[in-house]
């Protein structure tokens, strides 16, 4: 039997709203007790409400608790805070100096913020603002949420000691895994290092060192951020389980459990460890980490601190706004994603608009802001090294030439670039096997053995995948007995439970050419009764086409029925939903079909 390990006093209590059972043990001797961070909604505002909103600075106040609150609107980017200044609690009111309409201005002493960065500019550098988090929910309704304690690594703070050249050690695997030496100890980030991501969707790019087997087993600890294939790779989790199942995993306490499909997997993993977040743990006298949660996905993504002799490193994975947005200062390390394309939006929407050259565009587009979003995070933060890894993926199936073509990915080069252009920050773009000496990069950063670079002649890029035997896997699907009666297809939209909702799908089963598929499965859904007409009812409505090659339902949908992956596809069902209303792709749905790089979406409205 799989055990789930809580490295905390059985004292505490977690919420675990969503998974079946979870064993609370102490972690280990000596582990420092604190408080385990919480959010507090402060305030919703419905979605008209949220539509409502004008660009620039917004006035508001929860009604039932009288408090008041400023929200800073550009564009899609949302900034907020309590309507309380830091100085001495002054409300804040409309700067009529302001010529930006950025600015408030306090009612006590006339201090003036900008809401746009949160810092004040007169008095210049004083205070910066505490920051609230802004999360839109699955309705396009808007929340307003405080973190508590909003920087829990300033607890028992340390100051850094003297780390001796080689006593900390960071060598990039691929993609998001990282293999840490720090001091007697080794932790991994993340591996994915075999096998595909996404079903058949993604591959490596990187080819891992030969004895990446060899470094897993040799890990103290491996945390693994979230359920997403590229950071939760079954596939290498396997092949780690054959050697030692008893390594210990840690995960944060997301309200979608990470492994939430580990009895279905057959991987055999016995010490899995799910942590609070936002506390300490420590794993000898030098070494401790932190899990923190997302600030957009708080339901599932997280990033991590780990600390050694007081020296921070910061993964913030693929997080959208980690910590809410609050995180260390100065670190010493700070890696990030960096890549983009993780959507299927928009290379499988086809009709209408979506045009080549609109996706060229927007893709472009996309990409450029994801950097500066980036390069200002790490100028804001002003770490000592930044390395931009977690990206590192590609579309390599023959069937998937056309993503692979349109869906351009970041530079990690561009973005260093970027980085160095409006800071001092030293850059590290990684390659396999290479091996970054903090000790040395910190105290000269032009030191030429601060960052080891594999032997000369080591292969950097796959030129070949192993498709074959994860293929057979999807193929098996196919001929599930569920699937030989098409009375699967309501049965399933009925268990899914999603209606009342004024929309039209019709699913097409095609070949791999994306034409349809003799005798396979076309059908209308009318989410407003649930019901499968033969023809399009005549009042208005939006309408979809999905157009699938004949594996991707059929595969995906043998997992749906599980019983234990019920309450995920009640929320991933909504969200997609809603997601094809508002004509976009919400990530919930690119991690069920999209990200498979085998549906076509074709917009009728």
């Amino acid at each position: 039997m799989n055990a789930f390990h809580s490295p905390i006093s059985s004292k505490q209590k977690v919420s675990r709203r969503r998974s079946c059972f979870v064993l609370f043990d102490p972690f280990l001797p000596g582990m420092e007790q604190s408080i385990e961070q919480t959010t507090e909604v402060l305030l919703c505002l419905s979605p008209g409400e949220a539509a409502d909103l004008k660009e620039g600075i917004n006035f508001l106040r929860n009604k039932k608790t009288g408090k008041d609150f400023i929200l800073y609107k550009s564009k899609n980017r949302m900034r907020a805070c309590k309507n309380v200044c830091k100085h001495q609690g002054g409300l804040f009111i409309k700067d009529i100096e302001d010529l930006d309409g950025r600015s408030v201005r306090c009612t006590k002493h006339n201090w003036r913020l900008d809401v746009s960065t949160m810092k004040n500019v007169n008095p210049p550098g004083s205070f910066c603002q505490d920051e609230l988090v802004v999360e839109m929910d699955e309705d396009n309704g808007l929340l307003l949420l405080e973190l508590n304690p909003p920087n829990p690594w300033d607890s028992e703070p340390r100051s850094p000691e003297h780390l001796a050249f080689g006593e900390v050690q960071i060598t990039y695997l691929t993609h998001a895994c990282m293999d840490l030496k720090l001091g007697d100890k080794r932790m991994v980030f993340d591996p994915w290092l075999t096998g595909p991501a996404f079903a058949r969707g993604w591959w490596l790019l990187h080819e891992p060192p030969s004895d990446w087997l060899e470094r897993l087993c040799q890990a103290d600890l491996i945390y693994i951020s979230h359920m997403h294939s590229d950071h939760l790779s079954y596939p290498t989790l396997k092949e780690l389980a054959g050697r030692r199942p008893d390594i210990p995993i840690y995960v944060g306490n997301t309200e979608r459990p990470v492994f939430w499909n580990l009895n279905q997997s057959g991987v055999q993993l016995t010490n899995i460890n799910i942590v609070p977040f936002g506390i300490w743990q420590q794993v000898d006298k030098n070494l401790r980490f932190m899990i923190l949660m997302d600030g957009v996905h708080p339901e599932m993504d997280t990033c991590i601190i780990v600390e050694y002799k007081g020296h921070k490193i910061l993964n913030t994975v693929d997080c959208t706004r980690p910590n809410g947005g609050r995180l260390p200062e100065k670190v010493a390390l700070m890696m990030s994603d960096f890549a983009g394309g993780a959507s299927g939006f928009p290379m499988t929407f086809s009709g209408g608009k979506f045009t080549e050259e609109w996706k060229a565009q927007f893709i472009k587009a996309e990409r450029k802001k994801l950097l500066n979003y980036k390069a200002r995070l790490v100028k804001d933060l002003q770490p000592r090294i930044y390395c931009p890894f977690a990206g590192y993926f590609v579309e390599s199936h023959p069937s998937d030439k056309y993503i692979k073509e349109t869906n351009i990915k970041n530079d990690p080069n561009e973005l260093n670039n970027l980085i160095k252009k409006n800071s001092d920050v030293v850059t590290w773009t990684p390659r396999p096997g290479a091996t970054l000496d903090l000790s040395r990069m910190l105290k000269d950063p032009t030191d030429s053995k601060g960052i080891i670079e594999p032997p000369e002649g080591t292969k950097i890029y796959k030129d070949s995948w192993d498709f074959e035997p994860y293929l057979n896997i999807l193929n098996a699907a196919v001929g599930d007995e569920i699937f030989l009666h098409s009375s699967w297809i309501k049965e399933y939209f009925t268990w899914a439970g999603f209606k009342d909702y004024n929309l039209v799908v019709r699913m097409i089963e095609t070949d791999e050419d994306f034409s349809p598929f003799p005798g396979g499965y076309d059908y209308l859904v009318d989410f407003l009764d649930l019901s499968f007409p033969k023809e399009r009812p005549s009042r208005e409505h939006p309408y979809e086409e999905v157009s699938s090659k004949l594996l991707l339902p059929v595969y995906l949908s043998s997992f749906l029925f599980k019983p234990t992956f019920y309450f995920r596809v009640v929320l991933d069902l909504r969200k997609s939903l809603r997601g094809w209303y508002r004509r976009s792709l919400t990530p919930s749905f690119t991690v069920l079909v999209v990200a498979t790089n085998e549906a076509v979406l074709k917009h009728n409205y």
